[in-house]
């Protein structure tokens, strides 16, 4: 008789002891004598691939995350054994394998400790489901720091936290919930002055313990799917960012508009609404390049139709925006209504597109159409298929942007607000669950929806913005925030958010200004606007439920702040541009916390608030209501208060008066900042100079300016301008020199130059060697002065 059917327990499973190893190229593969496989692929020097199973087989090799296009190489690959452990050696790092439990620890060529396993990889075998919860622990050192992991609504620093990634439709959501729209399960420690990186490459819901259960243990779990994660060794957090953005890829340039400042609500109705919020940016000289329109400019919340009772004629007030200056984004969710005369919904049921419950009927879920079934984008047919239908909306009425709404996916009125675990994807032909699917599904949107719009926008380039997102996610799209509240404490929250999505690969993103659910009072706007146009993606966007939001739903002052903050982001829109230019060619974050700037700086560790835009302005955004200045630390090094332009030597913390019309601004001495004239829209103006304010530094600094046509592909063509300004300081001496790349000729034919900072005064201007009178020159009170843009060398000498 049989009297104990339930399954024996093991609890945690360990690898046992190495009996063979395999050396091919560049993988070296372990076997353990209870059939646990790690194989370890050196794919630079400085980037190695860890690669566990338990079953002693590895099932198929395939990631959504990692780019394809991308490439690596190493210089030197050295593998050895001794007594007790064997020994993989690049020119960068040595990782030893202990002999007797697989137990791994990573260290510099100064034999210092980088990364050691505490007790390493282990498992537990999940009879529910099937398949293993997979473990990784290891051993943190006191002072150890932690940053990255994405979209966390909490401190930069992550010591002593712990996090999970499944991405959830979390409206409204506070300080330190979790878990939130974005997985990326990434992230870079930070000790004895060394940076590392790990990259724990699985989609199922993953965990990460930075600390918090056990003070010197840092571990990280996933509940299916491979022990399957990748070490990136720095040593500076630079190196680790910039080789974990290139491993899971980098965007394509965005139009410049896109850049801009765009205006969103839920909902923006019938067409003589959304004219009259046009016409009322123009009438009151606020800069705004588009406009969005959320669910209800559909006919009954079907994607790809219209409301003819609000928009009976889209493609002439498409147009019509247009000439105006302004780009139609409109929204899309995933959700296709049940409804047998709805033609997408046709042809999707036709062509057995739609996910699947476990046991054969469609998944079915409500969402703001109702009842709807879902497209499987793990289905390469079907992201084709997506692709297709953007047709009518890009081409034929001239929709710019498209707006990714509710792909976490989101399901309504169901306890865990989204799809069953049961239901079935394709995984472009790795047949498995949601539990695998459910954190890459909206990327997977993102992707279809990016290449539909690519398609149908040539040759101008696409714009596509998400709410869910894995990593690599920023190959198709930009993104946001999600659902925020109008509160302080919000405000500080998307500071946080911004910089660590910089740091964590997803540079392109920003957060609802003035916050999507509630109402800010005009303070907590003008204080939010102010910061809101230091992110790279710039829009307010509100619910709608608690009153209006554009800039004019406040008094004039208000008014004023934000007219003035937009024009400063349109005037800096080079210095953007730029900053862009280095994202998508070099895999620089656009947006630098100040531990990324200078992580030999132990003052820098802990620091929230603070952050460097670009290369070279320091930007620390008011907080709190009714304050006139603020505590904030400058970096080490010389810089300039953007408003008094007195000088600042860094390395401290320091008082900063402002006043309501200002947020502490600094820059960095020897930077040369480019600067636009204010245009209402990209596009608008012709002009004729490009301002350069060309801060005094005593030494050197390079500073680089990037240009295009602002849309369009030739850029990849050669066609683009490339400049490199190199400032020397001496005691009486400016030395300006400038190279340039490039086959795009500039519309500009002057520099309109501001020198600020001088600790002299002017005595004589040489251009190109040649002495220039200052009769012949612009040269006003003020220190401006113009020149020709083809110049290489500009001396300004001192009395």
């Amino acid at each position: 008789m049989i009297t104990n059917t339930e399954l024996e327990y093991k609890g945690d499973l360990y690898p046992t002891k190495i009996v063979s190893f395999e050396h091919e190229v560049d993988s070296i593969s372990f076997h353990t004598d209870n059939s646990v496989i790690l194989k370890v692929t050196v794919l630079r020097d400085s980037l190695i691939r860890f690669r566990f199973t338990t079953k002693g087989y590895f099932s198929n090799d395939f990631s959504y995350a990692i780019d394809k296009n991308h490439s690596h190489g190493y210089n030197f690959l050295e593998v050895s054994e001794v007594a007790d452990y064997y020994q993989i050696k690049t020119s960068k790092v040595q990782c030893r394998i202990q002999k007797a439990d697989m137990r791994l620890s990573i260290f510099d060529l100064n034999e210092n400790v980088i990364l050691e396993d505490e007790l390493g990889f282990h498992w537990e075998e999940s009879y529910e489901y099937g398949g293993n919860i997979v473990k990784m622990s290891k051993a943190s050192k006191d002072g150890e720091c932690f940053y990255g992991l994405g979209d966390k609504a909490t401190q930069l620093n992550l010591k002593g936290k712990r996090m999970e990634n499944f991405a959830t439709d979390q409206y409204a959501f506070q300080k330190d919930q979790e878990p939130l729209y974005k997985v990326v399960p990434f992230y870079i420690g930070l000790q004895n002055k060394q940076s590392y990186g790990i990259f724990f490459d699985n989609t199922f819901r993953t965990h990460f313990d930075f600390c918090h259960e056990r003070r010197n243990v840092t571990s990280y779990w996933a509940e299916g799917g491979e022990m399957n994660y990748y070490f990136i060794y720095g040593p500076q957090m630079q190196d680790v960012v910039t080789t974990y953005t290139d491993l899971t890829g980098k965007p394509e340039l965005p139009p410049l508009w896109a850049l801009g400042y765009h205006q969103c609500k839920w909902s923006y109705y019938p067409e003589s609404n959304v004219k009259e919020v046009a016409a009322k940016f123009r009438e009151l000289k606020i800069p705004c390049d588009a406009i969005y329109l959320d669910i209800d400019y559909m006919e009954g919340f079907r994607c790809f139709t219209w409301n003819k009772e609000y928009f009976p004629d889209p493609k002439r007030m498409v147009a019509e925006l247009a000439e105006d200056g302004f780009k139609t984004v409109v929204i899309i969710d995933p959700g296709i209504k049940i409804d047998k005369e709805y033609s997408v919904y046709k042809e999707a049921l036709e062509k057995d597109y739609f996910c699947k419950r476990a046991d054969g009927p469609y998944m079915k879920g409500k969402v703001w159409p109702g009842e709807c079934n879902f497209p499987d984008y793990t289905n390469p047919a079907v992201r084709e298929w997506w692709a297709g239908l953007f047709k009518e909306l890009i081409s034929e009425i001239g929709v710019k942007g498209v707006w990714n709404d509710m792909n976490e996916p989101a399901v309504m009125e169901v306890p865990n607000k989204t799809f069953p675990m049961d239901v079935r994807h394709d995984y472009d032909g790795n047949p498995c669950s949601h539990r695998k699917a459910h954190n890459i599904y909206g990327t997977q949107m993102a992707r279809a929806t990016y290449h539909g719009v690519k398609r149908f926008a040539y040759p101008k380039r696409p714009f596509i913005i998400t709410r869910s997102a894995y990593s690599g996610a920023q190959r198709y799209t930009s993104s946001w925030t999600g659902d925020n509240v109008a509160t302080w404490e919000h405000l500080w929250i998307a500071n946080i958010q911004v910089q660590r999505m910089s740091i964590s690969g997803m540079g392109f993103t920003g957060s609802d200004i003035g916050g999507f659910a509630e109402q800010p009072s005009g303070e907590l706007y003008a204080r939010w606007i102010q910061l809101g146009v230091f992110h790279p993606f710039c829009r307010t966007h509100s619910s709608g439920d608690h009153g209006n939001q554009e800039p004019w739903a406040f008094d004039d002052e208000i008014i004023d702040i934000t007219r003035k903050f937009v024009n400063l982001r349109y005037q800096l829109l080079p210095y953007l541009y730029t900053m862009f230019w280095q994202y998508i060619e070099e895999g620089i974050p656009m947006l630098k916390p100040l531990v990324y700037y200078d992580q030999e700086d132990i003052q820098t560790h802990y620091r929230n608030d603070e952050f460097v835009f670009g290369n070279q302005i320091l930007v620390c955004p008011i907080l709190e209501p009714n304050s006139l200045g603020r505590r904030m630390y400058i970096p080490r090094g010389q810089w300039y208060n953007y408003w008094t332009n007195e000088e600042v030597h860094g390395g401290k913390e320091i008082w900063v008066d402002t006043k309501f019309d200002q947020i502490p601004l600094f820059v960095k001495a020897g930077a040369v900042i480019p600067k636009y004239p204010v245009q209402q829209y990209v596009g608008e103006l012709e002009f004729d100079e490009l301002t350069l304010e060309i801060y005094y530094k005593e030494g050197k600094e390079k500073s680089v300016v990037y240009e295009d046509a602002q849309d369009g592909y030739d850029y990849k063509k050669g066609r683009y301008s490339f400049l490199s300004f190199q400032t020397t300081g001496k005691e009486k001496e400016l030395i300006i020199q400038l190279h340039k790349e490039g086959k795009f000729d500039t519309p500009y034919s002057k520099y309109k130059i501001d020198l600020i900072g001088l600790p002299f005064k002017i005595n004589a201007i040489e251009v190109d060697n040649v002495k220039i009178s200052f009769d012949h020159q612009s040269f006003e009170e003020g220190n401006y002065l113009i020149v020709d843009k083809e110049f290489t060398e500009l001396h300004i000498i001192g009395e």
